[in-house]
């Protein structure tokens, strides 16, 4: 299972990270995301578990873990296509010409 980490302390690590998760179980791999202009980390990333029991554990417990001074958010991750089909599904209200109700048209001057 593939779990999603939020608001990690920028020192923190992967091996800091799977240290963290190994508790619980075995860590397939570790992934923090960089800005892609400067290489800094960008306070979030992934965890890979290959058992889910032990994924969801992890995340049950550790969302919500203060470290170093920051209070992380664990969940599942979404896959990526999540909501692109174009099979003819839609996602949420917008149709698939990509207009929304909700949402000011980008045609208009406003």
């Amino acid at each position: 299972m593939k779990i999603f980490i939020a608001s990690l302390p920028f020192k923190m690590e992967e091996k800091d990270i799977k240290e963290t998760f190994e508790e619980y179980g075995e860590v397939s791999s570790v992934k923090l995301v960089l800005d892609k202009d400067n290489g800094k980390k960008k306070g979030y990333g992934f965890v890979e578990m290959s058992d889910d029991e032990q994924a969801k554990k992890a995340i049950q417990e550790l969302n919500g873990l203060e470290i170093m001074g920051r209070t992380i958010a664990v969940t599942e991750a979404e896959d990526k296509g999540r909501g692109n089909s174009r099979k003819g599904g839609s996602s949420g209200s917008r149709n698939f010409q990509g207009r929304d109700n909700n949402y000011r048209s980008f045609d208009k001057d406003y």
